[in-house]
């Protein structure tokens, strides 16, 4: 792991962004990795298709921390087109660094959170009317 992308995840762990928790959120979720301990919450503002406020509140390492952090700064103000298409590519992209088959629980618990609370809120039909 190169010296520059380990400061970059630290300083996500750190000073995480988006940390905290929304008042009314139409979007809410949570998971945790029962095999590590990771936690994970998400809120979600969703307006028209566009997210327009996220928060996550967690605790866990640093991977599951860092990447929920990278991706509530990929996700505000996004489409839910373009939230719904996120992978775990993208995930990797964002951290910048190789993650271990034994890690990637942790770095895509948050990629989980997210489609998981999209999917329960209804928001995963407007991806797929769109395709059709």
């Amino acid at each position: 792991m190169s010296m520059d992308y380990r400061e970059y995840i630290l300083e996500h762990y750190r000073n995480p962004r988006n940390y905290g928790t929304l008042e009314k959120p139409n979007v809410h979720s949570e998971d945790s990795n029962p095999l590590c301990g990771d936690q994970l919450a998400m809120d979600l503002n969703v307006e028209g298709d566009h997210v327009t406020e996220v928060r996550f509140r967690g605790r866990g390492c640093a991977i599951s921390q860092a990447a929920a952090s990278m991706l509530s700064e990929m996700i505000e103000g996004k489409t839910l087109t373009e939230v719904i298409a996120l992978g775990t590519d993208d995930v990797l992209e964002a951290l910048g660094v190789p993650i271990s088959p034994a890690r990637t629980k942790c770095a895509f618990l948050s990629l989980r959170v997210l489609h998981r609370g999209l999917a329960i809120a209804g928001f995963e039909k407007v991806h797929e009317d769109e395709e059709a």
